[in-house]
């Protein structure tokens, strides 16, 4: 697998008529809580409400019309399933989508609104996979995996390089951290545009894979308790890990508590609708984890697709 910044940039070719370039928002009162100076990267915004459109969206795009016919297949909790469904209708291809059975309704719904086909397993990894595996066997679709897949990384990486390309002299770059496709296109398009750059990633403490292997120094797979942030419950890809060994400077852990406190002080405070895996990056900064004390930090907000009948604060 070969990932740099011209991949992403052919990437962000491809697909700039089909996303969103979401607006970097900041907010003075963030600024004097933290004592640094905080640029939003609103992934909210974009098209199916998160960044996974970027890189589902590269992926289509990159079959070739034989291969694309066939259809797409992908297992996903929500976001990433949306995404491989919005991008295969903009091709006029099948999408077949598995999600696990307690998936949040919000979700299931935009899945279904782009017309794919959905099918329901248990809500484990294992499941997912074995179900993912049985529809590509009866279908002959192309899987497009949410993280382990370099042009979905290309794609992704598109968020960090619009961002470094809006605001000048970032001191440092975060984004969250479940399978790595969003850190490993950040971190590459972070250290080959401002190479002084710092790529911290944040995680929550109940799924701290990805943390336990960067100090390890090797890829662990760790059981998944529950966490708000349930984009995040995935464990780290392999190509990802080895991008991430190379590239990310840290990542550090939250607590739930502190997740669901950024959640809400980032809705009150800028008015704008994250959903919980998304406030995971400030929930670093409210508990004080790492030293951004005047320093210029770009944050990555990678959704916005929240189940309002089950706020976390009600």
């Amino acid at each position: 697998m070969f990932l740099d910044l011209d991949s992403i940039r052919a990437a962000h070719e491809r697909i700039r008529l089909y996303i969103n370039h979401t607006p970097v928002l900041t907010s003075s009162r963030l600024n004097e809580a933290s004592e640094a100076s905080l640029f939003f990267k609103c992934e909210n915004f974009q098209k199916i409400g998160a960044f996974k459109a970027r890189g589902a969206t590269n992926a289509v795009f990159s079959l070739d019309d034989a291969t694309a016919q066939r259809g797409v297949a992908t297992h996903s909790s929500g976001n990433h399933g949306a995404a491989v469904a919005r991008a295969a209708k903009l091709r006029g291809i099948p999408a077949h989508i598995v999600m696990p059975s307690n998936s949040a309704k919000v979700k299931v719904r935009a899945v279904e609104s782009y017309g794919a086909h959905t099918v329901f397993c248990e809500p484990t990894e294992e499941a997912r996979e074995a179900a993912c595996a049985e529809v590509i066997k009866k279908t002959s679709a192309t899987l497009i995996h949410s993280f382990e897949n370099e042009n979905v990384m290309a794609g992704q990486g598109t968020a960090a390089m619009e961002l470094l390309e809006d605001v000048a002299d970032l001191d440092l770059v975060m984004c969250p951290v479940g399978g790595g496709g969003l850190l490993s296109g950040t971190a590459i398009a972070g250290k080959s545009m401002r190479p002084k750059i710092k790529v911290i990633a944040v995680e929550p403490q109940n799924v701290d894979d990805a943390a336990q292997s960067f100090r390890a120094g090797r890829r662990l797979v760790t059981e998944k308790k529950f966490t708000i942030a349930d984009g995040l419950r995935t464990n780290i890809g392999e190509p990802n890990f080895a991008i991430i060994q190379r590239y990310v400077d840290d990542i550090v852990t939250v607590s739930e508590e502190a997740i669901v406190s950024a959640m809400r002080t980032i809705w009150e405070t800028m008015k704008i609708i994250i959903e919980p895996s998304a406030a995971v990056p400030y929930a670093a900064i409210v508990e004080r984890l790492i030293d951004i004390n005047g320093k210029r930090a770009g944050i990555i907000l990678t959704g916005g697709n929240v189940d309002l009948d089950a706020l976390p604060w009600m």
